[in-house]
């Protein structure tokens, strides 16, 4: 992948116009594209031209250094049109952030230098084979005066777009000859560097095309100006992970929107009143009507939750004290949208009747897109970390999933 030349986005209200535009453009396709499994190259073209993959780039650096707030709106409305669009950038602003929060001035001055130019990050960093999620078996090991790195990712979301990788690692240093602390780091890689193959082998019932599949890592050779130690931004209260988990929410939010205009342009145009409704339009059928309201209450609760744990969030950015407010607010946000995104992309057909369930119009991507994305941290969790916070006073994780 080549990184393309991008536009400069210097405001939050510039970036929601531009989002906007772009997902009129991606929504017109979006059906079609998991319909065939169709990658969006195209369109992540289009998204990395945009700007809008630089908005979180530091003022001192030349970017608009956009809140999180603004870019989970940005999130949101793309996820709308099209949510594997939407997701494939995720990693792209959450390891921005990790070099923002832990990269050295040189590191970041190369990295955002790329990202202004239009260059796309990656992650690689979940693995199969461990006990959890949190368990690494990829090393970096010392090599003379660099390191090589050897082990297998999966879930690589926009690895097939990406210019650069970032790739989760562990030290394997036992002798202690590299001089770093032991711990994990963040290399990141350009996705073209010897030894990084990458596999199209995602195969979810959802989120088809967002580029999820393997990496694996052969006696990949890397410098150390490469190697981003992890422990700065998720270790202490930097709302690391609060950041990653409201982007996570956003995307869930955007898919509950994206399905309920659906649902509510195919009643319009498409379905029949049931024959006792007495009614001569389906939507004037009574209980039709409310259903649309228990619906669009669902959505509207879960987007204002969105919308205040994106302030938590943006006070918690330099502000320790207030990490733990925002990561429960991002949890409270989690919460909602996933209940939001699974109950109304099912309700599609409840409402729409037999005729939505026509497998050409694929209107069940909305579905199979909201129960795939949401399995990504379960929501049993945050009722935990809210419930333990209001009865023991006991502070969410800092680092949260992402």
């Amino acid at each position: 992948m080549t990184a393309i030349a991008a536009d400069r986005i210097e405001s939050a209200t510039q970036a929601y116009s531009v989002a906007a535009q772009l997902a009129s453009e991606f929504a017109a396709g979006a059906a079609a594209r998991d319909l065939g499994r169709e990658l969006p190259f195209a369109e992540v073209d289009r998204l990395a031209a945009s700007g809008l993959l630089a908005i979180t780039v530091p003022a001192a650096f030349g970017g608009a250094d956009l809140p999180p707030s603004a870019v989970a709106e940005v999130v949101r409305v793309l996820a709308a049109a099209d949510p594997n669009i939407a997701q494939i950038p995720h990693s792209h602003f959450v390891y921005l952030n990790l070099l923002r929060l832990a990269g050295s001035g040189d590191q970041q001055l190369r990295y955002f230098g790329q990202v202004l130019a239009g260059a796309r990050i990656a992650n690689a960093q979940s693995e199969r084979g461990g006990a959890t999620v949190a368990d690494i078996a990829t090393k970096v090991r010392p090599l003379d005066n660099r390191f090589r790195i050897d082990g297998i990712k999966f879930y690589c979301t926009g690895s097939l777009f990406a210019d650069l990788l970032a790739v989760l690692t562990r030290l394997d240093d036992p002798e202690q000859r590299s001089g770093l602390a032991p711990g994990e780091y963040i290399a990141y890689l350009p996705a073209a560097t010897p030894g990084v193959r990458i596999i199209d082998d995602w195969n979810g019932i959802g989120q088809r095309t967002t580029g999820s599949g393997t990496i694996e890592f052969e006696n990949v050779v890397v410098e150390r100006d490469q190697l981003i130690a992890r422990s700065a931004a998720v270790h202490a209260p930097t709302g690391y992970g609060a950041y990653a988990q409201l982007l996570h929410a956003a995307i869930d939010t955007g898919i509950a929107r994206g399905a309920l205009t659906a649902a509510t342009e195919f009643v319009r145009t498409s379905s029949r009143p049931w024959f006792e409704s007495g009614v001569a339009r389906a939507v004037d059928d009574p209980l039709l009507i409310q259903r649309f309201g228990e619906l669009s209450v669902a959505v509207s609760a879960a987007e204002a939750t969105l919308t205040a744990a994106g302030v938590a969030v943006d006070a918690a950015v330099g502000a320790a004290e207030f990490v733990a407010s925002a990561s429960l607010a991002v949890a409270t946000a989690k919460v909602l949208a996933d209940r939001a995104a699974n109950e109304v992309s099912a309700a599609l057909f409840e409402v729409g009747g037999t005729r939505s369930a026509a497998a050409d119009l694929n209107l069940h991507h909305y579905w199979r897109n909201a129960r795939t994305h949401t399995l990504h941290d379960p929501v049993r969790w945050k009722y935990q970390h809210i419930g333990r916070a209001l009865l023991h006073d006991t502070a969410p994780p800092l680092h949260g999933v992402i």
